[in-house]
């Protein structure tokens, strides 16, 4: 990984808040993410800002960087332990791609979570519409996802083999390299080339996974919606993401809800929104109109009188309260629709009208 600084790398001034490191990770990230980004420097890239993020976002880590440099922060920590505790999850689950574990491992043979670590998050986006968030609904999805290989059982060997411990990490997973500098005495923690940083290396693969303990299968998951939801909810479902390696639990899967644009309908949290026309006469004489509600069509009276854009409310007509009792309410607005021709017997009505007025 290049020994660029931080900064520079994150493209931030040295007294950059952490909302400004925040706001330049999530833009280079959505710029390098291998997932989007082909290039052949993208990997390297993403690596390069991502270590970066996770040191400049983390108090502690910063303040070693900004006292002794890349150097300092590897000498103190494992390169595990440079990514543990930065939140890389709020980024990518709302990419659209997967998680930053499986990169990890990826890139480093071992990952944030560690080489037996829990399987990676995935996020499925899904839309409803209005009409089905009136009660609690299910709905049944298709997730491709890795699960564990059944040939193996997930160890990635040959059946009848095992995995082996890796003789030059002795099953760590790491290397330590000491440097001499004068007086100073430097330890670099790496991951061990040989297995990756697994810890083990496999001899005989197995045949159906090629080593890797996983196989991809699409699987039919049922999922609640509840009802009355707000646009942009998240719900998650443990153990419904990635298996995990070595027999580590699964991950989670993230069900991202859109509310779709209604034809007819606005929304505003538990009320709903409608707009109609009433002709002049039915505004100045009174009428009764049939309005179309999320749970059928409704009477509405409007008196006589009626000015342009009055609002009428419809009790208990918008959507149910999510974690509470009662509905919201829909709001009727009513607009007055003024007739661009007229026939001489309606002028002279009009006419008659205006005079006696």
């Amino acid at each position: 990984m290049a020994g660029r600084d931080y900064y520079e790398v994150l493209g931030v001034e040295r007294g950059a808040t952490k909302e400004q490191i925040k706001s330049a990770y999530r833009k280079l990230a959505l710029q390098f993410h291998p997932d989007r980004n082909k290039s052949p420097e993208a990997e390297a890239r993403f690596k390069e800002i991502s270590e970066a993020y996770a040191v400049l976002s983390d108090d502690e880590k910063r303040q070693q960087y900004d006292a002794y440099g890349r150097e300092g922060v590897y000498q103190r920590y494992s390169q595990e332990d440079i990514f543990r505790g930065a939140d890389f999850g709020e980024f990518f689950r709302g990419m659209g791609f997967g998680g930053f574990n499986d990169l990890f491992a990826q890139f480093f043979g071992g990952g944030a979570s560690g080489r037996s670590g829990r399987g990676e998050d995935l996020t499925y986006n899904l839309q409803v519409n209005l009409e089905e968030l009136v009660q609690e609904s299910s709905k049944e999805i298709e997730v491709p996802r890795d699960e564990v290989c059944p040939t193996c059982d997930g160890s990635g060997a040959k059946p009848g083999t095992s995995p082996q411990r890796c003789t030059v990490c002795g099953g760590t997973g790491q290397r330590q390299r000491v440097q001499s500098a004068g007086f100073t005495r430097l330890v670099r923690v790496m991951v061990c080339d040989k297995c990756g940083g697994r810890g083990y290396v496999i001899e005989s693969q197995c045949s159906e996974c090629r080593g890797r303990g996983s196989i991809e299968r699409t699987r039919k998951i049922k999922i609640t919606i509840p009802a009355g939801v707000e646009d942009g909810l998240t719900l998650r479902l443990r153990g419904e993401g990635n298996a995990g390696e070595n027999g580590a639990p699964p991950g989670d899967l993230y069900v991202a809800l859109n509310v779709a644009p209604h034809r007819q309908f606005s929304r505003r949290e538990s009320d709903i929104y409608f707009e109609t026309k009433v002709g002049v006469v039915d505004a100045v004489l009174g009428t009764e109109l049939a309005v179309p509600t999320l749970y059928g069509d409704v009477k509405l009276s409007v008196p006589h009188g009626t000015q342009p854009g009055t609002v009428f409310r419809i009790k208990g007509k918008g959507l149910p309260k999510p974690g509470s009792w009662g509905k919201g309410d829909e709001y009727v607005r009513v607009g007055i629709e003024i007739p661009r021709d007229i026939n001489g017997a309606q002028k002279d009505l009009l006419k008659e009208f205006r005079k006696r007025g």
